[in-house]
């Protein structure tokens, strides 16, 4: 799964990231979904707050996919 933030006025299809995907990097890496957010979750100094991602689509869940 990819979680994008698009820049303003930018427009882009799930299907064009995938595809993208899979033509530039190994099948394997590609993205199976795609996401499209306002803004990710990032600390004071600017670092991704990897476990705030993980608990908005984990959250109940034992195993993930």
């Amino acid at each position: 799964m990819a979680i994008i933030v698009l820049k303003p006025d930018a427009t882009v299809s799930e299907a064009d990231i995938i595809t993208y995907c899979r033509d530039n990097m190994a099948h394997f890496k590609a993205p199976k979904r795609v996401e499209f957010v306002k803004a990710l979750p990032k600390t004071a100094t600017g670092k991704l707050q990897k476990f705030r991602l993980r608990k908005m689509y984990w959250d109940g869940e034992k195993r993930v996919n």
